[in-house]
């Protein structure tokens, strides 16, 4: 194994001792184990939910054995400053040793809980909540715990917090450090979905419900509480099995949203369009929910998705943001580009969303914050999921409108109410703030560029502006998309955005651009009187798009598929251009914010502005 990995032999002897342990274990029975050998097992790291598997018991029956046995772990202390001189925050692990080093406090404690490891799909949102949370909790004068086990993360800093556990956010590490510090409580809700899977297992719990959280997950007691408030949402079901689930979808017919409960960056999500796509998305939908259901949605296709946070303190809500999606419905959030303030949605529906998420929030009792998920289709709103806890969004509503959303939540938390809390005042009246996530396409060649319900962005930029294409083409600047301001733009839209086509090529052609598009848009163009030239599609003859991508006379591709085909047939178009480094646009509604963006960049709109300026 070493020549293979080069891993130093020390750690695969350790490895090895593990392993042989783990073999000693398999398939006896708990009752038959001494309490040494359950003691070693514990000091070798093995948690008690990968014993109950070797042992074939359940983890409580693991539990109860260790509290018989008098079996706890003591937490030794990791020297932050490596002796150079004294470390006054403890950093802290647990082990099942003699000696604890954790310390005591003179105030009362409060527990925070991470997000644990990073994967795509979360980090950066839940790393800046928790540590905005952890100085709110020392602004009240108690005690910040930080429980946290990745060290790639600003909340597991030294000097964030006045404690931190660097532990799995498991049930039983979790329970380990309560335990040890006797908390007043334990906040959840700015870890994202990892803490909140321990809502009902740990306690006592500073904010929003266990009982709460799980109704927000389980799809029939969310569906008779929209009911109750006369609330629309997208037809839909839940299951739990292959067969359940088929018969579901066939009921609710195609296009299908297929999505896990309990999960984080739209994992394993799918818009299935046929059997077929719903056979496959449906085995690993299943995977990722565990023990949870499988929630089916009917796919709102063309609408337009808002997100909405808010603060609650369980009697007043105060909305921190809604955010306007750029792209169509069906984009996942983290994918998306979204602006504050809203600019295609009525006031009608503006009043309506804030009556609905403050009367959602209301009657779940949520105390801290609540993010909310919204489409408006031909002008009706429709609710499509409730996250009571800190939302990818928060720093991005928090740096757009001066307020420090997570901080403001954590007082709350600890028992102010919204009217007692000060800074709540918007900054940046008459402008435009636009998140654009930042794509590692160039890094993974063969990667198609088109989006969907799971999460694939690995960052994300804000731009700033006094009109709404000056901060979109600063957020795409940001987000490493040039844009061009002279040469060919190919178009290639779905039947649905064709009777709008002629406004927006008119006005690339009025900007000086050669338009080409495929024959069925071409055809739409004739019609409205603009000039374009005629491009063949892949396998249509050649010179195809392919060949135009590549011999450099295309500078910008707006393509808009639609269903399943549409996204197959010009795959090879899009990874042409990702290839080529050709910006290509996948929604009619990002296409026309390109042309904002197009216009103010020729205009020399784009100025310098200072956040810590803005009033």
């Amino acid at each position: 194994v070493h020549q293979l990995t080069h891993i130093d032999r020390w750690f695969l002897n350790e490895l090895a001792s593990i392993l042989a342990m783990e073999q000693q274990l398999d398939g006896r029975f708990l009752s038959n184990l001494s309490r040494e050998e359950l003691h070693r097992a514990k000091k070798m790291g093995m948690p008690n939910e990968h014993l109950a598997r070797l042992l074939a018991c359940t983890e409580e029956d693991i539990t109860a054995r260790l509290g018989a046995e008098d079996l706890r772990p003591v937490f030794k202390r990791v020297d932050t400053c490596a002796a150079e001189f004294e470390s006054h925050t403890p950093y802290l692990y647990s082990t099942f040793q003699d000696e604890d080093e954790a310390g005591e406090s003179d105030s009362d404690r409060v527990i925070i809980l991470g997000n644990g490891p990073n994967r795509i799909g979360q980090g950066l949102e839940f790393d800046y909540a928790c540590c905005h949370a952890s100085y709110a909790v020392r602004d009240a004068g108690l005690t910040s715990i930080m429980v946290n086990c990745n060290p790639e993360t600003v909340s597991t800093d030294y000097d964030t917090s006045d404690k931190l556990y660097f532990e799995p956010i498991t049930v039983e590490h979790v329970q380990a450090v309560i335990d040890r510090e006797k908390p007043r409580g334990v906040i959840l809700q700015f870890g994202g979905q990892t803490p909140l899977k321990l809502s009902h297992s740990i306690g006592p719990i500073l904010g929003t419900s266990a009982d709460a959280i799980d109704l927000c997950e389980d799809r029939d007691r969310f569906n008779a509480l929209l009911s109750e408030l006369n609330i629309r949402q997208p037809d839909g079901a839940l299951a739990t099995t292959e067969a359940e689930a088929k018969e579901k979808a066939e009921e609710l017919g195609f296009p299908l949203l297929v999505r896990p409960s309990y999960v984080l960056g739209g994992r394993a999500m799918r818009i299935c369009y046929d059997r077929a796509d719903f056979a496959e998305a449906l085995h690993e939908a299943l995977e990722a929910s565990e023990d949870h259901p499988v929630l089916l949605d009917r796919f709102l296709e063309g609408a337009v998705e808002y997100d909405v946070d808010a603060l609650s303190d369980g009697k007043e809500v105060w909305v921190a943001g809604i955010m306007e999606h750029i792209e169509a419905a069906g984009i996942h959030s983290g994918d998306s580009t979204a602006v504050i303030p809203p600019v295609i949605l009525s006031e009608k529906n503006r009043e309506e969303i804030i009556d609905i998420v403050t009367r959602i929030a209301l009657k779940l009792e949520v105390v801290g914050l609540v993010n909310v998920q919204l489409a408006v289709q031909k002008g009706v709103v429709y609710v499509i999921e409730v996250n009571p806890r800190a939302s990818r969004t928060v720093p991005y509503v928090s740096k757009a409108t001066g307020v420090p959303v997570a901080r403001m939540a954590t007082r709350l938390l600890l028992g102010e109410t919204i009217s007692q809390l000060d800074g709540l005042e918007k900054r940046g009246k008459g402008m435009f703030f636009i998140k654009a996530p930042v794509f590692p396409w160039q890094r993974f060649p063969g990667s198609d560029v088109v989006l969907g319900p799971e999460m694939r962005s690995t960052g994300e930029v804000m731009g700033v502006g006094w009109s709404f294409g000056e901060a979109y083409a600063k957020a795409l600047l940001g987000a490493g998309m040039k844009l061009p301001e002279s040469g060919g733009v190919f178009l290639s839209v779905r039947d649905e955005d064709k009777p709008r086509i002629g406004a927006l090529a008119g006005r690339l052609h009025h900007m000086g651009f050669t338009i080409h598009a495929t024959l069925g848009t071409h055809k739409a163009l004739e019609e409205a009187g603009i000039p374009a030239k005629p491009v063949f599609k892949v396998k249509e003859g050649r010179p195809d798009i392919v060949d135009h991508i590549k011999n450099g006379d295309i500078q910008l591709m707006i393509n808009t598929p639609i269903g399943k085909k549409g996204v197959l047939d010009e795959r090879a178009m899009r990874l042409a251009g990702l290839r080529y480094a050709v910006p290509c646009i996948t929604t009619f509604e990002a296409a026309e914010a390109v042309l904002e963006a197009l216009r103010s960049i020729r205009a020399k709109e784009l100025k310098v502005i200072k956040l810590q300026e803005v009033q």
